[in-house]
């Protein structure tokens, strides 16, 4: 979308547009367009849908959910007596012909959506475009619990994004790594803040291979030894709808945690490590924390530290160190620091879980400290009712 167009828009319907274009509930978008009509559902903000959320998306998933959000706008329109425009009964009625309800896409298909951060008034770094709108498309599963759970955007990979984008000078120049890497959205982030190298790990090559393609549909340069995926189902919202990203090199690695070597990821020393939601599987934190423990050494192996560990002052008793303001000085030392440091963002759904990870970390030599009071980035998502930020926990683990 023109930049002229975006700047004529109000923020109510630029939140209403970033949210139709993420995929947001019906519900959620009825709530976004009364706020745009003071309360109601009006021919104006019935016009807006019309001209630029249903006319101008494309894409996989696309057709089904607005068919269902038409349905809802009618229905909610017509029982407050409202006026209803003809363009919206003519869509409904080519759904109806062009969609049948027999063949609705399927929550373990694959859909485009794009995630818009709308950066404040306020915010004045050169990361932020012009539009003040930076719009990321990506190609994920509507199903975040079963089979397809790696190509879901996940709340903690949407929370460590807008980190990224609040504090750019922690990334900034940084090598960066970060462990299950998922549809790649924090990826695309430290690109588009100048991370100096970027590198994407999962485990899983078809949760990989859809991250290649979501880095190719932001114009990132990739490099992998992934074999080439299909191009399916490539149609996105257009590129008019925001700014794509500079193109970035950022490399993808097949890492499972289980059989990842020492000798193999002393190859990255990264400075910075990153995770989002990886503390969910018991089974597989044995792995988790070896993985960082090596990746954040940089002096000896992780079995030499381990046998010659001191316990430190991390108590293993499922308590994390009390977290400090965030003052001047404290945000230089994240800047500036030599070691590395991963930041890990969580939903702690099982405390049993999270305290044997706790366990275990401390037996690594590995220190946590809770930053979700002090390290709080903007709300670039202001628009996305699903995404409750508040229930996710921000740690660094050095």
């Amino acid at each position: 979308m023109a930049e002229k167009e975006l700047d004529s828009m109000s923020l109510s319907e630029l939140r209403l547009l970033s949210a139709f274009l993420a995929m947001e509930t019906t519900d959620s978008l009825l709530c976004l367009a009364r706020e745009c009509g003071g309360g109601k559902l009006t021919e104006k903000v019935q016009s807006f849908i019309w001209d630029h959320c249903l006319t101008k998306a494309v894409g996989k998933g696309y057709e089904s959910y607005s068919k269902k959000f038409v349905k809802k706008l009618i229905t909610e329109i017509e029982s407050n007596h409202g006026n209803v425009l003809d363009e919206l009964y003519e869509q409904y009625a080519s759904y109806m012909i062009s969609f049948k309800d027999d063949n609705p896409v399927k929550e373990n298909e694959r859909v485009c959506k794009c995630i818009s951060f709308l950066f404040p008034d306020c915010f004045k770094l050169s990361i932020c475009p012009k539009s003040r709108k930076l719009v990321v498309p990506l190609q994920c599963s509507l199903n975040m619990l079963e089979g397809d759970t790696g190509c879901s955007v996940w709340p903690s990979s949407l929370f460590l994004s807008e980190l990224i984008l609040s504090y750019p000078h922690i990334f900034s120049g940084k090598s960066c790594f970060e462990v299950g890497s998922g549809v790649g959205l924090v990826g695309i982030c430290l690109a588009h803040v100048k991370a100096s190298k970027v590198i994407l790990s999962d485990g899983d090559l078809s949760t990989l291979a859809n991250m290649k393609l979501n880095l190719e549909k932001n114009r990132l340069n990739t490099e992998t030894n992934l074999p080439e995926p299909s191009i399916e189902n490539q149609n996105v919202v257009s590129s008019s709808h925001g700014h794509f990203i500079p193109c970035h090199q950022v490399k993808c690695i097949h890492l499972p945690w289980e059989s990842a070597s020492e000798k193999e990821l002393q190859n990255f020393m990264p400075e910075i490590i990153l995770g989002a939601d990886v503390i969910y599987d018991p089974s597989c934190l044995p792995h988790l924390v070896k993985v960082l423990a090596i990746l954040l050494n940089k002096k000896k192996s992780y079995i030499e530290n381990r046998e010659g560990s001191i316990p430190n002052s991390f108590p293993g008793d499922g308590k994390v160190n009390d977290a400090h303001d965030l003052d001047a000085s404290s945000f230089h030392a994240l800047v500036s620091r030599a070691d590395p440091v991963a930041y890990i963002a969580s939903v702690i759904r099982n405390a049993d879980t999270f305290d044997r990870f706790l366990a275990l970390a401390d037996q690594a030599d590995l220190r946590i400290k809770d930053l979700t009071s002090t390290l709080r980035p903007f709300d670039l998502l202001p628009y996305m009712k699903s995404y409750d930020r508040a229930s996710i926990r921000l740690f660094t683990v050095t």
